[in-house]
């Protein structure tokens, strides 16, 4: 079953038809750009009297405000071509002391057999309070973003302090214990220390991990090795960017597994390296900080896990992961070793 087109005076009766009925701002022109019908809500959204728009040119609506050449481009493209014109943005200006409309229009030709008949079907939509909302939406963002910066470079800058009375600290005291305890307590300070800076210079919340390494382990280096002829810390790390959480994670584990190096590994003043590694592929990683010092000795069953291996116990155990320590012939290599758990194969129907 075929249906018969409409006669153009019919099909106008429909376009005149739809747009009074339209509740959007609909407004219908002929090709001498003449308002042919005007739907109540475009005369309510821009304060014009129904009687005062229909039979009058669309650029002499108002007190002249739409007289603007954007609109009669648009219309005049419309009317030219067969193209609809989508999503076209103009101010509306009403006036000196009133701040422009944003308006958002969209132009269809409505050509009928007879070439008489060519109507233009505008849709106009008000959007200034939106584009208000979105800019007052992204000055609160950048206003946080700058206040965030800052708070990072203020709490930097508190616990750069904090690590250097502990190190002053560390200097004064005569207990030996107690020297290597506070100089662990700096380490670990200036590992959240280095982790703020990063930071705040990168101005959102991921870090570049080698970077962040790389400044952590020149700042451990700094206060723990004197001599760095005798003993060098190096990084090898794949570029990668991860989360403040997960980058604290990190250099707490780099921060002690370094220090238990520097502690154990070169006995006799030893010369030595130990290197932080970091090696991603896909999901899995993995985080090692290696040395070449005297290597794994028996383990003594008396002896109680220290502060430190139980802190990487436990940021393994939150991050996923799992701590593997072998020989590294000479020297030691400590671990991270995360997997991603291998998708599962959809079980096939009986």
């Amino acid at each position: 079953m075929t249906t018969k087109p409409l006669n153009p005076d019919a099909a106008l009766s429909l376009a005149f038809a739809v747009v009074a009925s339209s509740t959007a701002p609909l407004i219908l022109l002929d090709g001498e750009m003449v308002v042919q019908a005007a739907s109540a809500s475009f005369c309510r959204a821009f304060g014009l009297q129904a009687t005062g728009v229909v039979g009058k040119p669309v650029f002499d609506l108002g007190k002249g405000e739409w007289n603007s050449l954007k609109l009669r481009s648009l219309l005049g493209a419309t009317l030219n071509t067969n193209a609809n014109i989508e999503a076209y943005e103009m101010d509306l200006r009403q006036g000196s002391e009133q701040a422009p409309r944003r308006l958002v229009l969209n132009a269809h030709k409505l050509a009928y057999d007879d070439l008489g008949h060519v109507r233009i079907l505008l849709s106009v939509a008000d959007v200034t309070d939106a584009r208000i909302a979105e800019r007052l939406k992204d000055d609160l963002i950048r206003e946080k973003s700058v206040l965030l910066q800052e708070v990072q470079h203020r709490v930097a800058n508190s616990l750069q302090i904090i690590a250097s009375i502990i190190l002053q600290s560390a200097r004064r005291v005569q207990s030996p214990e107690t020297q290597l305890h506070l100089a662990d307590a700096h380490s670990r300070v200036m590992s959240v220390a280095q982790l703020q800076r990063q930071l705040a210079s990168s101005g959102v919340g991921e870090v570049d991990l080698k970077a962040y390494l790389q400044d952590l382990c020149a700042s451990v280096g700094a206060s723990m090795i004197r001599d760095h002829n005798q003993i060098a810390l190096e990084v090898q790390a794949d570029k990668a960017v991860k989360s403040a959480d997960a980058s604290v994670s990190f250099g707490l584990v780099v921060t002690e597994l370094v220090i238990n190096s520097l502690k154990h590994a070169f006995p006799d003043f030893r010369i030595g390296k130990i290197v932080v590694g970091y090696h991603a592929d896909g999901g899995d990683w993995t985080l090692s900080v290696t040395d070449n010092g005297v290597g794994i000795k028996a383990a003594d069953p008396t002896a109680k896990a220290g502060l430190g291996t139980s802190i990487v116990n436990a940021l393994a155990a939150q991050m996923g992961a799992t701590v593997e320590i072998s020989d590294a012939n000479p020297g030691t290599a400590v671990s991270l070793v995360h997997r991603a758990a291998a998708p599962t194969e959809p079980v096939a129907a009986a």
